[in-house]
């Protein structure tokens, strides 16, 4: 064996290494998240500014931690040029950070909403729908991570469909709050909070449902633009075009 092979041997074992420690702080991150859904939602439903305050001020540092892992994703780019699986695991934390980072802002989002609607009694009915899209979109944001962890194609691919339900939920939400307006028992100010703040939490199970498809990406090298390039390419070459 020449001194190149051990060297070489060495340069990837070190490569492998980052990859592993990309991964754990991607999923160190996701958990942040994970937890921060309920906190913000207790935060809502008690009244609590001094936990409000305290979720604004634990973004900054996952904004921080988002900022460095993303540098460390691009030079690991530049500077090793991984190829197949590797690129798409690189390629997929890349987009994933974004995700990650853009969720925590929505529950710092809900936050802010709690604060900014302090001192009002929100309904029961509404209170139970919080409630409940609080803990479909903890649910969704674990699911994610499952899937990124154990690299689990099917449990990405699910996650889609178990996004309806908090579809399902938030309308009715948006509906009672219409209805609470309506009747009187809820100002126009605090129905907009609500409303705006219910769109919180199904944007950040929008996020999941991309996580599970970068997920996806990762393991099969699959994304859901293929199935539009598929349709548009028979259609250039004049073939009927498939379902999907």
């Amino acid at each position: 064996m020449t001194d190149v092979e051990p060297a070489n041997e060495n340069v990837r074992k070190n490569f492998h290494q980052t990859l592993e420690e990309i991964r754990q702080e991607m999923v160190q991150m996701a958990a942040l998240v994970t937890e921060g859904i309920p906190r913000a939602t207790e935060t809502l439903l008690s009244g609590n500014l001094t936990e409000a305050q305290q979720i604004i001020d634990d973004d900054d540092p996952l904004d921080a931690r988002a900022v460095e892992l993303e540098e460390t994703c691009y030079q690991v780019l530049a500077l090793q040029q991984p190829m197949a699986s590797d690129l798409r695991g690189i390629v997929t934390a890349i987009r994933m950070i974004a995700e990650i980072e853009r969720s925590g802002d929505l529950v710092v989002n809900i936050a802010k909403g709690a604060r900014r609607i302090f001192g009002t009694e929100i309904p029961a009915r509404l209170r139970g729908l919080i409630g409940q899209m609080g803990d479909e979109a903890t649910k969704l944001f674990k699911v994610s991570l499952d899937a990124y962890i154990d690299g689990d194609a099917a449990l990405a691919a699910a996650i889609d469909d178990l996004d309806d339900r908090l579809d399902n939920i938030h309308r009715d939400y948006i509906q009672e709050i219409f209805r609470a307006n309506h009747d009187g028992d809820l100002p126009v100010q605090v129905a907009v909070q609500l409303a705006l703040i219910g769109r919180y939490y199904e944007r950040i199970g929008d996020h999941a449902v991309n996580i599970g498809e970068r997920v996806r990406y990762m393991v099969t090298g699959w994304l859901p633009e293929h199935t539009g390039a598929a349709r548009d390419a028979a259609r250039r070459a004049g073939e009927p075009p498939s379902g999907g």
